[in-house]
Parts: C-alpha cells; sequence; structure tokens
C-alpha cells in the first residue's frame, strides 16, 4: 500500500466519527471495523448508550450516489432496506441503521453434501424470493436509471465485461488452452442470445444469501448498488447458484417455482422462455463469479473466494449433466465442460495464507489506527515515556528509520527493555495465531508525533519478528507523509 492510501485509510474513522457527532450530538462511545468485503467499501459499528448505527465509507462517489438514490426508491415502495440517518457525500461517508450480524447465508448449514435444507431455512429463502418481483417491477417507474452505476443496463457492454473478466482473471490464470478467435465468436453469440430476453426489470445484480439480513425472522435487502435494468432472470439465478450456499439442486427447483408464481402475479409470464433464459443468465452469472473468485483470490491474493470455486466447478458440471448450456457456443462448452472436470486447486492454487502480522507507528493526536483486517484486537503500545529525539534540534527533520535517531535510541535502556517487553507480549500471540492456523495480526506503536520513537519501535520489532518466525511482517508509518525533511528508504 502507497503512503498516500495509508493516510486515507488512516482517516477514514475520523470522518464517521464526525458525521456521527453531527447527527446524534455527540461521539459514538464505540466503534468497530466489521470485516472488510470484496470492495473498497469499509463499514463500521457505532454506538451510544444502546443504540447502534451502521457507518458505510465509499471512495467511490458514483457508486454512493447509485445507493442512495436506490434506497430512497425502494424506500417509497416500503421494501424492507436500511434506512439512511446521515450523509455526507463530500466526505463519501454516510450512516445507515444496523440490520445485526445474521445473514441468510450465515444460517446456511455449510456442509459438502447437504441432503435437503430444512422447513426454516426454505421458509426465509420463500420469504426473501416474495420480495424480488417488487424490486425488479415494481421499482422501475421510480428508478432514474442514468444513476446506476457502473452501467445503467445489462446491455451488450456490461455482458462483454463480464465476460472478459472470466477470461482474463480466471481463463488464462487457469492454465486451461483456448482459442481466442473461436472464445471471442462464442461471446459474440452468446451476448447476442441474452439480448434478446426481455430486459425492462430492474435487476438487483448481486442478489445472493450474503446481502440479505434477517433481522426477527424477517428478511432485510443490503448491496444493490451495482444494481441496473436488465432481465429479471438475472436476480433469481444469482440467489439460487450462490455458490458456497450449496442448495440442493431439488430445492433449487422448488425455489424456482415459487419464483415464477410470484413474478407471475405481476406480469404476464411464459414460464418455458423464461426457465430458457434462466439457464442461460446461470451460465453468465456463474462466469462472472469465477472472473471474480479469481481477481480477488488469484490476483488479490484473498484466499476466501477460492473456497467458492468448488462449488461454482458443482454447478457447471450439474449444468452439463442436464443438458442446460447452451448449444450454439461450442469452444465457450468445450471450455466449461474442461473446467468442470478440474480440482479447483489446480485451476487456481490458493495464495500464500501465511500469517501477516501487520506493525505499525502511529501518532497519538490523530488516535489509534483501525484494524482493518476484519479481526479486530492485537496489540497497541505507547512509546510516549520514551526518549524523545525530537527534543533535539538535529533530530528533527528526522525520522526513527534514520541512522542518527537508531544510534540516539538503540543504547536507551528503557528503549531496550520497552522493546523486549513488546516482544515478549506479542510472541507467544504469534506462535498461537500459527498453531490455530490464523492469518491476520496487528501490532501498533504510538507516539506524540508518529516520527521517531514509535518507528524506531515498529522497526524493531518487524525485525525480530521476520529473523524468527516465517511469516510475512507488513509494515505501515501512518503518519510518513507528513515527516519534515528527506524521506528514508533503508
Amino acid at each position: 500500500m502507497n503512503k498516500a492510501a495509508n493516510t486515507m485509510e488512516w482517516k477514514v474513522e475520523k470522518v464517521v466519527n464526525d458525521l456521527f457527532a453531527g447527527w446524534y450530538g455527540g461521539m459514538p462511545e464505540t466503534i468497530t471495523a466489521l470485516p472488510p468485503s470484496g470492495s473498497s467499501r469499509q463499514y463500521f459499528r457505532l454506538g451510544a448508550g444502546d443504540m447502534t448505527v451502521i457507518a458505510a465509507f465509499n471512495p467511490n462517489p458514483h457508486e454512493n450516489r447509485a445507493f442512495l438514490k436506490l434506497t430512497s426508491c425502494f424506500l417509497k415502495l416500503d421494501l424492507p432496506v436500511p434506512r439512511i440517518l446521515a450523509e455526507d457525500t463530500d466526505a463519501h461517508c454516510y450512516l445507515l441503521t444496523d440490520l445485526g450480524d445474521t445473514t441468510l447465508f450465515s444460517l446456511l448449514p455449510h456442509q459438502q453434501n447437504v441432503g435437503a435444507f430444512n422447513k426454516e431455512i426454505m421458509a426465509l429463502y420463500k420469504k426473501a424470493i416474495s420480495f424480488l418481483p417488487a424490486f425488479q417491477l415494481d421499482s422501475v417507474k421510480e428508478i432514474d436509471f442514468s444513476i446506476c452505476y457502473p452501467r445503467h443496463a445489462f446491455d451488450r457492454h456490461s455482458m462483454m465485461w463480464d465476460l472478459n473478466y472470466f477470461k482474463y482473471y480466471f481463463l488464462k490464470i487457469s492454465g486451461i488452452q483456448f482459442d481466442e478467435q473461436l472464445l471471442e465468436d462464442d461471446f459474440e453469440r452468446f451476448t447476442s442470445r441474452l439480448e434478446e430476453y426481455p430486459s425492462e426489470a430492474f435487476i438487483y445484480r448481486d442478489f445472493q444469501s450474503r446481502n440479505i439480513m434477517i433481522v426477527d425472522g424477517q428478511p432485510y435487502f443490503i448491496d444493490y448498488q451495482g444494481g441496473r435494468k436488465g432481465p429479471p432472470g438475472y436476480d433469481i439465478a444469482s440467489l439460487l447458484f450462490d455458490a458456497k450456499a450449496n442448495i440442493p439442486f431439488h430445492q433449487r427447483e422448488e425455489l424456482l417455482e415459487f419464483y415464477m408464481d410470484r413474478l407471475a402475479e405481476k406480469t404476464p409470464l411464459d414460464r418455458a422462455s423464461f426457465r430458457r433464459s434462466f439457464y442461460d443468465l446461470v451460465v453468465m452469472r456463474i462466469l462472472q463469479a469465477l472472473g471474480t473468485y479469481g481477481f480477488r483470490g488469484g490476483v488479490e491474493k484473498k484466499p476466501l473466494f477460492l473456497q467458492s470455486v468448488p462449488y461454482a466447478l458443482k454447478n457447471l458440471s450439474w449444468m452439463d449433466d442436464q443438458g442446460l448450456l447452451p448449444d450454439d457456443i461450442p469452444h465457450l462448452g468445450s471450455i466449461i465442460r474442461k473446467i468442470a472436470l478440474q480440482k479447483s486447486a489446480g485451476i487456481l492454487p490458493p495464495p500464500d495464507d501465511r500469517l501477516t502480522v501487520t506493525v505499525c507507528s502511529f501518532a497519538y493526536k490523530n488516535g489509534i489506527p483501525p484494524d482493518n483486517s476484519g479481526h479486530g484486537g492485537g496489540f497497541v503500545f505507547d512509546c510516549r515515556a520514551l526518549p524523545n529525539p525530537g527534543r533535539h534540534q538535529e533530530y528533527k527533520d528526522l525520522s526513527g528509520k534514520d541512522e542518527e535517531v537508531v544510534r540516539f535510541l538503540a543504547p536507551e535502556k528503557s528503549v531496550r527493555q520497552f522493546l523486549d517487553a513488546a516482544t515478549a507480549l506479542v510472541e507467544p500471540s504469534v506462535q498461537t495465531y500459527l498453531d490455530r492456523g490464523f492469518n491476520s495480526l496487528s501490532v501498533c506503536f504510538g507516539c506524540t508525533g508518529g516520527q521517531h520513537r514509535s518507528v524506531y519501535c515498529a522497526e524493531n520489532l518487524a525485525n525480530r519478528l521476520r529473523k524468527k518466525y516465517n511469516i510475512n511482517v507488513t509494515l505501515k508509518h501512518f503518519e510518513e507523509t507528513n515527516w519534515p525533511g528527506p524521506k528514508t528508504t533503508y
């Protein structure tokens, strides 16, 4: 991460706190970073007394605008979505009602071979599906599709983006051989086929079990900022072939019938035609998802996304067995069959999932940095009682990385004792995390300006850990861009 990104990450919590204070009339008593998702959005839970709210920070103003405008439309229709409590468009931040932590996905059995979902789970799926036609059809008159981001419709451009996402971020790094021109020809045929289907509905775009919150037994819906105009079958395809949800195939059929019943209550429906479009959209959705897994897991090295690959391959294999793959895309079809027969680890090898210890320095005047790993916890050590080189003019323009400052601090007995004590506290956690297969730990050192003592201590501990353990150690100096004088690199 570059220095500017470090600074931005560091200031997000202040933006969130300020928005809350302006809305509530006082600073939050608690703030907790929520686990990161696959996007650049950051979420926090803020509390005061018995009340909690969710704060969202997203540096993309177009995506924020889409989410806020769509939310307003859905609330007019009394659809169960979070309410917007406050927003600061200039700071890219907004506050939402807190819907808790229970997603539909979290309630699923999560076993490789599930015979059937129980009645309670199926009832929740049907409750969620009951709202889908309202999102798709009732909202169309309310939505100004020009605000949709990054595309106003699931048109040929959008489809080709998804197919090329699959080609470049999954297929090309999988090692599976293919003919580029034949594949492009099939992409053209496939998109032409999909363009023929009715596409005047609003599609949620990411209608899946992780984006359905369950509150007192009722579904609420989040993360629809990527919605656009498109074919209604896309959303139900996303839900029923949501990879890790792993819905038993016979129950997918039951839920598809249930959805078509609800859709037919709002618009005339040719079921045979809808089924044909549905399975074509399933193929499109799975290919788009594989592109996402390849990018997030293979390129960004986030192993969680690779866990979905075996389930996606299972879905493709089932579709092939059922004769549901389109028959006019022979080269793409042969590639899909090859993929379906592969072991996921052979297609996308798992990234380096060794323990990563993030060691950082910061200035107390700006507050303790948030842990954005999603795990929370870790260590924070206060260096302000140590001898301060910053009090001496000759060190004003230097940092704890400069040799002169190192020579000042290293001989100090109090500094050595402090670092030995900090190391003695951190190392047992490192060993425990290694034994238990954890992959993230944070250690922060703070001082007055985040320039001398905290930097020296962070560098020193990082070197100790690198020498002793086979782990990833990353360093972040949150105030580095504000240091006066030249910036050292050694």
